[in-house]
């Protein structure tokens, strides 16, 4: 989580091709060594194609230039628009692809384990670091039972009648309701009984708590940090050079 982190924070800090370039290759070589298919990395950038688009419309229209390329009444679009623009969508890619290297290679159990480990320090001021990572933790392990719970409801209502596909947005946002509060209806259902469950087993939050597996850096750690420190410090030389050019 913190080498992610560190990777968008690098990833601002690119201003040229040649930094680009080489958080392209580097962020590829990644894929590769993780073995996750690049077509499912690809697929997570269709959720944001929308915001890629307009993002760049933004960038194109809107941003300041002196090197105008087309002109028509107050809309200008300028050479320094157009980079900024291929420069926006590119770093929104590569920061969607490497925040999917971490969800995609790290179960859910274990990003909330890591967020509660990095949350510590924060207990002092009053942070419950472990209430909210059990919360997360209780979250993403309900998403799948909710999924299956919805469907199994979304069939039952189409086989009497109901229709969800057609008709515009009004009228598949009421059909929605019939949907909606038996869903509702169950969770809060599931969530009594979790906590009659946790209650029985007396469970007190943070208090003298013990894990299985506690969390330790190993050799591999120490590898990914030193690799992320060469990482930035190459992207940091490469600005530097064009700087000074």
């Amino acid at each position: 989580m913190v080498g992610v982190i560190a990777f968008i924070i690098v990833l601002f800090l690119v201003n040229n091709p040649f930094g680009y370039l080489f958080t392209l290759v580097c962020l590829l070589a990644a894929v590769k060594a993780s073995k996750v298919p690049f077509a499912l990395l690809l697929r997570g950038l269709k959720g944001i194609l929308s915001i890629l688009i307009f993002t760049a419309i933004l960038n194109v229209f809107f941003a300041p230039g002196n090197t105008v390329l087309f002109s028509f009444y107050k809309i200008r679009i300028t050479q320094e628009g157009l980079v900024l623009a291929g420069q926006m969508a590119l770093r929104l890619c590569l920061l969607i692809i490497g925040s999917s290297l971490l969800t995609l290679t790290t179960s859910p159990i274990q990003l909330t384990d890591a967020l509660e480990y990095l949350m510590k320090p924060l207990k002092k001021i009053g942070v419950p670091s472990h209430e909210i990572a059990m919360m997360m933790t209780i979250a993403l392990r309900f998403i799948p039972t909710l999924m299956e719970e919805m469907e199994k409801i979304m069939k039952a209502q189409t086989a009497r009648g109901a229709d969800f596909d057609t008709g515009g947005i009004i009228k598949k946002a009421k059909g929605l309701i019939p949907l909606l509060v038996p869903l509702f209806i169950s969770s809060f259902r599931r969530a009594d009984d979790l906590a009659q469950a946790m209650e029985a087993r007396c469970y007190r939050g943070d208090i003298n708590r013990t894990r299985m597996n506690e969390l330790k850096m190993k050799r591999p750690d120490y590898a990914t940090a030193l690799i992320l420190s060469v990482f930035a410090a190459c992207v940091i030389a490469i600005n530097i050079f064009f700087e000074l050019l």
